[in-house]
């Protein structure tokens, strides 16, 4: 997910352009947020990157909070897209499924600097903010899903005793780790060494799964 996903238009969207005035906004504001943070994201900002009156975040927002609501709404839905583009390209079994999960949400196109810091703005402020703790948090998506069925296949196929518990505890430990090399990523893109990470990852997931998975040299 990188600027291609919400790429930002010379052009001013036309007076009679309703959906075109919305989605001027919601790019305003997700630029803003990853310039300068959720709470230097003010309306007078936003109206004057997107190039519109304030009566337009009235009109299809009620407020600035719908509009951050709406612009964390798409920022997420645009990641869940990316990394099911990515997933398509995987393989069938549940060991390839959750390599391939990792890979994608460590890829250059949903980790990068616009990303990272949209991810630290929106999760800010999600404690205040249930609807935003919904797009952005780390307890639901589209890879917590993903890796938690694959890790149920793979633990009821074990035999374990309690396979559910452990699909939720390897999805718990895999997004945790995630969530950590987003943060490191974030204080540190010039060293940050997206092959270190997954190594890492995989290995956390290799003491839980010894016969599915190696880590990487």
């Amino acid at each position: 997910m990188t600027d291609e996903t919400d790429p930002q238009s010379d052009s001013k969207p036309s007076r009679r352009d309703p959906e075109g005035h919305r989605q001027a906004l919601i790019t305003a504001t997700l630029d803003l947020v990853a310039e300068r943070g959720v709470p230097d994201t003010t309306v007078s900002r936003i109206i004057e990157r997107a190039g519109l009156s304030r009566g337009m975040i009235h009109l299809h927002f009620k407020c600035k909070e719908g509009l951050l609501i709406a612009a964390a709404r798409h920022f997420s839905e645009s990641y869940a897209t990316e990394v099911e583009t990515q997933l398509v390209e995987a393989g069938s079994s549940p060991a390839e499924i959750i390599v391939a999960a990792v890979r994608a949400d460590l890829s250059e196109r949903v980790l990068n600097p616009r990303t990272a810091r949209l991810w630290h703005g929106f999760r800010g402020i999600t404690n205040p903010d249930p609807e935003i703790a919904a797009c952005c948090g780390t307890r639901g998506g589209l890879v917590k899903e993903t890796i938690e069925a694959a890790f149920l296949n793979l633990a009821t196929t074990e035999g374990q005793s309690n396979p559910e518990r452990l699909a939720r505890d390897a999805t718990f430990g895999t997004m945790a780790l995630l969530e950590g090399m987003c943060a490191d990523y974030l204080a540190n893109m010039q060293t940050f060494s997206r092959s270190d990470a997954e190594r890492v990852i995989l290995r956390f997931i290799t003491g839980l799964f010894p016969r599915h998975f190696s880590p990487k040299a």
